[in-house]
């Protein structure tokens, strides 16, 4: 049984046009902080990024940032995270967004966020890993990513071999709990990444 003690949080670096965006991400940065558990994300100050981190923050929650130095500026990085690691490019964030974290959460994003959640859904798929993957389906914003999904696994694309298992939750107080229910039943172990695996992605 493993524990999530951080969660990596992939998101927009804008608010979006619908406001229950903010809202879910003001109240699972609440929920999270209240169960003590920390957040990894991309280090920005602004859109949802931002909003989560810093209701993360106002409750008391810790807050790790992960950001290329190249965003530092166009992301406006949030300096009042308890940790801010630089890197020097996005694989690197990415890897140690990963290393950190003991499952994933995607709030409503744009291609950046979308990219960081499709390789997850990869690395679990190849057996690189088998930390708990979530989409915060907020409103339904995750539903053309579900049907593309469903799509792909109808034609056979994503065979059984293949499958992995993708939590979609539409209402963030669902959120934790799953995360919760599935991590229970991975083990630590079944968490990491081997380091020649690492290498090689």
């Amino acid at each position: 049984m493993s524990k999530i003690r951080k969660i990596c949080v992939y998101c927009g670096s804008s608010p979006g046009t619908d406001p229950a965006y903010v809202t879910a991400a003001r109240e699972f940065g609440a929920i999270m902080a209240k169960n003590g558990i920390g957040l990894v994300y991309g280090g920005g100050a602004i859109g949802i990024m931002g909003t989560i981190a810093y209701s993360i923050l106002d409750h008391g929650g810790e807050v790790t940032g992960i950001i290329p130095e190249f965003l530092m500026t166009r992301e406006r990085a949030l300096r009042g995270t308890h940790e801010l690691i630089v890197t020097q490019d996005m694989h690197e964030r990415k890897r140690k967004m990963f290393d950190m974290a003991d499952a994933f959460v995607t709030l409503p994003g744009g291609i950046g966020t979308l990219e960081e959640i499709v390789e997850q859904m990869t690395w679990a798929q190849l057996g690189r890993h088998k930390k708990p993957i979530l989409l915060a389906n907020i409103n339904g914003f995750w539903d053309p990513l579900c049907a593309l999904l469903d799509h792909m696994r109808k034609l056979e694309f994503i065979r059984g071999d293949f499958n992995f298992d993708l939590l979609v939750a539409d209402k963030t107080a669902d959120i934790l709990p799953m995360l919760q229910k599935a991590a229970a039943a991975v083990t630590e172990a079944d968490k990491e990444m081997a380091p020649v695996a690492a290498e090689r992605l």
